[in-house]
């Protein structure tokens, strides 16, 4: 196999996180309801309990904690700990539903360029840290190459080189 520059491992895509959870029923409850993951058929050759969730291009492994009592619980909304995004269409709609849910959420904004990316913050039922955006706004620049793209599955054209040359001037 020739190596592939950028990409020494052959990678492919992301396939799945994995989550440690005091309860994988309360976890699975909110990955289904709240963020509309599918529960998915997991190894039968598995000797401890967890669920598999589906949806958006990846999984989401839950696993039951061995001692659920002393998995700590973060409850500070910090926007720079450890989380997942998620894009979405309508960031009105998802507030709107995260407060009819009584999901407590932090909201923040970012600016680069004229540019801005909204983003909402909030918890699982473990702490583990959820961000919805709309980051597809944002294009993606590498520090190195030619290539930019937005975030977006559907906007994954090739902007011209003017156009990276302009946005790298601001």
């Amino acid at each position: 196999m020739k190596e592939i520059a950028g990409n020494p491992l052959h990678l492919k895509s992301l396939n799945h996180i994995s989550l440690i959870c005091r309860s994988v029923e309360e976890s699975t409850d909110f990955y289904t309801n709240v963020l509309g993951f599918v529960p998915i058929r997991r190894p039968g050759s598995f000797d401890f309990n967890g669920a598999w969730l589906f949806n958006y291009g990846i999984g989401i492994h839950l696993l039951q904690s061995e001692s659920p009592d002393n998995t700590a619980k973060k409850t500070e909304i910090n926007p720079k700990d450890n989380h997942i995004s998620f894009q979405c269409e309508s960031m009105g709609a998802v507030e709107k539903k995260l407060k009819e849910m009584g999901i407590v959420y932090k909201r923040q904004r970012v600016e680069e360029g004229g540019i801005y990316v909204d983003q909402l913050f909030f918890h699982d039922p473990d702490g583990f840290m959820i961000e919805i955006c709309n980051c597809d706004n944002l294009p993606v620049i590498p520090i190195a190459g030619e290539m930019v793209r937005s975030c977006s599955r559907l906007n994954l054209g090739i902007i011209s080189q003017k156009q990276m040359q302009t946005f790298v001037q601001m």
